[in-house]
């Protein structure tokens, strides 16, 4: 009988599934939902708790604490070191991010088909997956007009005649009133409606095979609650962790082709800047205009500017907070993000989270120190009259003189890099030097055992990347169901 845990019912020692998805984010939900549907009796486990996408208020303390991994502090080292969040929580990442949506560009798509032996994979043969997914968790644009702050970066790239667009998004609309189509609202539900079986508060530690089954050893620890083991047996595992999870689930389970050792990041430089007149607004829409102009080297946008989210970028200006304390209304947090950095993946003896080591190459730093350039060059066009780069030594710049006389590559242990889009640390393809998987998805040398979510991706997207993710777990499940792989 198909049930839905919540705080009260007791998860048993023992649980058993013809399909088990770890992880309920955008890869993980989809997939689960797909299996449902197919008949299958699935369980989808999620470490983090289950919360409804309106509780915590988005981007709150609360938000950070409740559903967030490690409340949003996790680093990726090296000597240009990456600050990167995780979702965890039923939904993922879909339940904290901004819900900007993109469709993967060809050139992507093409590119990993021909360097990673992808089959299959062309934005054509992709694209019903895209169109199935759109139906399911709605796609739309802002119903009026986008926030001061987005329009500002807009008016910036007109008058320099670079490309520009209003990205759409995860949402439905309607008039000033919004609905995020995350996962819990879109995905999981549906899962739930086809009899699929969902566990929140559960961690799987370790996967092994044994007489034709897979066995999950797991711990179920509710908030306020004593942790207690569980066993989980299936027939077919999907591991939908995210980029760095589960690269670590699977080589805890000692599975490490390919595994783990090429993660990849959208890195973001920040800057705050300040104009003349009130741009930051309550009740405005988030910001959804991108500059399209240089991708793929980098592109650039606008974030969440709220007076906490001011201070944290100012975080290296100390005396530039006085400022903010009297004007921070007509200050906005814009971003250039980049393709730059690659890391390993590798668990610790004795440490619960895995470590992450990321290098650069000069042609990155230079990329991050170009985008600055190119970013403030867009808002002193739009009428910034200060503009503060969230970069220590980096000094506060007014005018096209102080751009000439920015750095041509980023120093070294100056940026204040972060990084919201983590993928490719188990990448798929016929490629067999270079991939974890087959082209979709089964981990290679494993019967019934695949991946299902961003850790699949061959390299950055370039766009955010969780339709792509979304599209290619459609593509993947759909394939396992109609080869009766599963």
């Amino acid at each position: 009988m198909a049930y839905v845990l919540n705080k009260t019912e007791r998860v048993t020692p023992q649980m058993r599934a013809d399909v088990v998805v770890v992880g309920s984010g955008p890869g993980g939900a989809v997939t689960a939902a797909l299996c449902a549907e197919a008949g299958r009796s699935v369980l989808l486990v999620e470490e983090g708790p289950n919360l409804p996408v309106e509780w915590p208020a988005h981007f709150s303390r609360d938000e950070i604490l409740h559903k967030y991994r490690n409340a949003g502090v996790s680093i990726a080292l090296g000597s240009t070191q990456i600050a990167y969040v995780e979702g965890r929580c039923v939904g993922g990442g879909s339940e904290i991010n901004r819900g900007l949506y993109h469709r993967s560009p060809a050139y992507v798509l093409d590119g990993w088909s021909a360097d990673f032996e992808v089959h299959q994979l062309s934005l054509d043969e992709l694209m019903p997956h895209f169109t199935a997914c759109e139906e399911i968790a709605r796609v739309e644009y802002l119903p009026g007009e986008a926030s001061g702050m987005s329009t500002r970066l807009y008016e910036g790239a007109m008058t320099l005649g670079w490309h520009v667009i209003e990205a759409p998004r995860l949402y439905r609309y309607t008039g000033r009133a919004s609905s995020k189509q995350s996962m819990s609202e879109t995905f999981v539900p549906r899962f739930l409606e086809a009899g699929g079986w969902l566990i929140a508060d559960t961690v799987v530690r370790h996967l092994s095979r044994s007489g034709g089954k897979w066995r999950l050893d797991a711990t179920h620890a509710p908030a306020g609650g004593d942790p207690q083991p569980v066993e989980i047996s299936a027939d077919k595992v999907f591991v939908a962790c995210g980029a760095v999870q589960t690269p670590a689930l699977l080589r805890r389970s000692g599975l490490r082709k390919n595994i783990g050792n090429s993660l990849r990041f959208h890195p973001m430089l920040k800057v705050v800047a300040e104009f003349e007149d009130e741009v930051n607004v309550s009740g405005d829409f988030d910001p959804v205009h991108q500059i399209k102009e240089f991708e793929p080297h980098f592109g650039m946008g606008c974030s969440i500017s709220s007076r906490p989210m001011l201070a944290l970028a100012m975080a290296s200006r100390p005396d530039c907070l006085a400022q903010l304390e009297h004007h921070w209304r007509r200050m906005g947090i814009y971003y250039v993000q980049t393709t730059g950095g690659c890391a390993m993946v590798r668990n610790l003896p004795l440490f619960r989270d895995p470590l992450i080591r990321v290098r650069h190459s000069e042609w990155d730093l230079h990329q991050y120190a170009e985008g600055l350039r190119r970013l403030a060059e867009a808002l002193l066009a739009a009428g910034a009259i200060a503009i503060y780069p969230a970069a220590p030594g980096y000094p506060v710049l007014r005018s096209m003189a102080d751009l000439r006389r920015l750095p041509e590559s980023l120093p070294i242990r100056s940026g204040n890099l972060t990084s919201v889009h983590l993928f490719s640390s188990c990448p798929m393809g016929e490629n067999d030097a270079l991939c974890a998987t087959d082209s979709f998805g089964r981990v290679r040398e494993t019967d019934g055992l695949y991946i299902a979510d961003a850790s699949l991706l061959c390299g950055p997207t370039v766009v955010n990347p969780q339709g792509t993710v979304m599209a290619i777990a459609h593509r993947n499940a759909a394939h396992a169901i109609e080869n009766r792989f599963i």
